[in-house]
């Protein structure tokens, strides 16, 4: 009777995996064309690293300042074409506005 359990129990399992089917896997690839990436040129935004002053010196007075939030604080210098956020003191980020 034990016997018959297993048995009946191996032709269950066996008929289940058969009948299943398997799914493959299927991934998109996206590309961005080389023309529509932005121009990184180091000299047309501040730098990581680089201090307040010295982004107020270069670049003038931001067009808004948003912050400082969180800890350690972080704030935000908009200016027409690109946004730098500081960390304390310091450039951490910039990032280049969406030409409209």
């Amino acid at each position: 009777m034990k016997k018959n359990r297993i048995l009946l129990g191996a032709l269950a399992l066996s008929t289940t995996l058969a009948l299943v089917p398997t799914a493959s896997a299927v991934a998109d690839e996206i590309r961005v064309p080389v023309g529509t990436q932005a121009n990184r040129d180091q000299t047309d935004f501040p730098g990581t690293g680089m201090s307040q002053a010295s982004v107020r010196a270069s670049w003038g007075a931001p067009l808004e300042i948003q912050g400082p939030v969180g800890q350690p604080p972080i704030s935000q210098w908009h200016y027409p074409a690109f946004v730098v956020y500081f960390e304390n003191d310091r450039v951490i980020h910039t990032v280049l506005k969406h030409n409209r």
